[in-house]
């Protein structure tokens, strides 16, 4: 890996913190965002998936399927099958929490979402992928 692709490897791992903290923060609303908290879950996952291929020399597509881009790390790690439920889980809050009734996200949703991205850090930095996890 690059210099330049190592910096690009972190921003996406930063943005991945910063809309982990984003959603961590919303839940001190009241009432809760529910399905804004799911969304940014969703896309902090989405962004440590692209960080790892991005560290691979593969390019990150356009894409938001969780389980796409985790089957592309597979291609790559074989852990990333550990994975498999929280990408499942978190993957229906990519895009239909952005629009009026397209999905009913409850408190319990918000606590798996979290609980879930908290997972993905621990995987990420006990393999060794995510090194800084708190270097924002």
């Amino acid at each position: 890996m690059t210099d330049n692709n190592n910096e690009l490897v972190q921003e996406w791992y930063k943005f991945s913190m910063r809309d982990f903290d984003s959603a961590k923060y919303l839940c001190n609303m009241h009432p809760k965002p529910l399905e804004i908290i799911c969304y940014l879950s969703q896309q902090s996952a989405e962004k440590m998936l692209k960080g790892f291929l991005i560290s691979n020399d593969i390019e990150a597509p356009k894409i938001h399927d969780l389980q796409q881009l985790r089957i592309m790390c597979l291609d790559i790690n074989k852990n990333f099958e550990e994975l498999k439920g929280i990408c499942a889980f978190l993957n229906r809050f990519g895009t239909q929490p952005r629009y009026p009734n397209e999905i009913e996200v409850l408190e319990i949703d918000v606590e798996r979402a979290l609980q879930g991205v908290q997972k993905m850090i621990e995987f990420f930095t006990e393999k060794g992928i995510l090194k800084n996890p708190d270097d924002k």
